[in-house]
């Protein structure tokens, strides 16, 4: 396993990290055969969310890591918040008070049974967030020594700015989509003064921004196209992207999902991938993305397979 400082934190985390978004669905004793896989193939990066089946995944994970015996200084956990729901878990709007990050955060050391997360993320953009409000529940959170590090979630880098302008502290992280059936954010770099629907800067050139300010990109979904409408992997909808990938595959000896990791890691960006596998056959699988160094030529070649144009 390859690892990587998160932003400029020093924190020093696997280059792959496990999502546990879907580990509610599994019973305990599955639930720590997964976590276990992770840990044995190297990572040492685990993320959550307080929305995650309101809350079981965040239980089912901190249970699984009580149960292995897991030391809490050898791993990082990462925790978003600031998604407001009703009575029944329906998502209704999104909440940066201080009022709300305080009760979410505080309900999620509950949940994970620890006293504090390395890392906290604003879970999408909250229009009205009062930014005052905001740089108070991130200097309380700081002092009581309940969060480490800050970042965002699917955030633009005018969003980061505006909120950056009011914080002490820097944000460090961005999670994004990204991955080969997701390539938009590097599409616009390549069809700079083209009048393609490529060249449509939607992000405000979130790569570029990111590198910029030593902020790591955290790709999420990296398997899939387009807003979860499938995996690419194996679909007969991407029949050069997947030929691609099984040629690579066969050439480092590793599963096509491997190569699809080492593709996002291979970007000088340094990004850290998501991982949400739940399978821990598969989830090995996936690790071994991180071992593999993609050569220049072989990127490009994906890049193109996966159906983009190179001006």
């Amino acid at each position: 396993m390859k690892f990587l400082d998160i932003g400029t934190t020093g924190v020093h985390a696997s280059r792959t990290a496990l999502g546990v978004m879907r580990i509610a669905d599994k019973s305990q004793a599955e639930a720590n055969a997964v976590v276990e896989a992770a840990l044995d193939g190297g990572i040492n990066f685990f993320d959550t969310a307080d929305v995650y089946a309101d809350g079981e995944s965040s239980r089912r994970f901190g249970q699984s890591i009580k149960d292995l015996g897991v030391q809490r200084t050898s791993i990082v956990l990462e925790i978003k918040f600031g998604i407001a729901r009703d009575d029944h878990g329906h998502i209704v709007g999104y909440d940066f008070s201080k009022k709300h990050l305080l009760a979410a955060l505080d309900k999620e050391l509950d949940n994970l049974q620890v006293d504090y997360v390395d890392f906290a993320l604003l879970h999408r953009p909250d229009t009205l967030v009062e930014l005052d409000d905001l740089a108070d529940a991130f200097q309380t959170l700081r002092n009581q020594g309940k969060v480490h590090h800050f970042g965002v979630s699917n955030v633009n880098p005018g969003q980061i700015d505006l909120l950056q302008s009011a914080l002490d502290e820097k944000l460090e992280v961005n999670q994004l989509q990204f991955g080969l059936g997701h390539t938009a954010m590097v599409q616009q770099e390549m069809h700079v003064n083209m009048d393609d629907s490529a060249s449509i800067d939607h992000d405000g050139g979130l790569i570029s921004y990111s590198r910029l300010h030593r902020m790591t990109i955290q790709a999420w979904s990296p398997f899939q196209y387009g807003f979860f409408e499938g995996v690419f992997l194996g679909s007969p909808k991407f029949p050069e992207l997947n030929a691609k990938l099984d040629e690579l595959a066969a050439k480092y000896q590793v599963n096509a999902s491997a190569i699809a990791v080492a593709w996002i890691l291979r970007h000088p960006a340094r990004m850290q991938v998501l991982l949400g596998s739940m399978t821990p056959s598969r989830l090995t699988q996936m690790i071994a993305g991180a071992d593999v160094e993609l050569t220049r030529q072989e990127w490009y070649d994906l890049y193109v397979s996966a159906g983009n144009d190179l001006p």
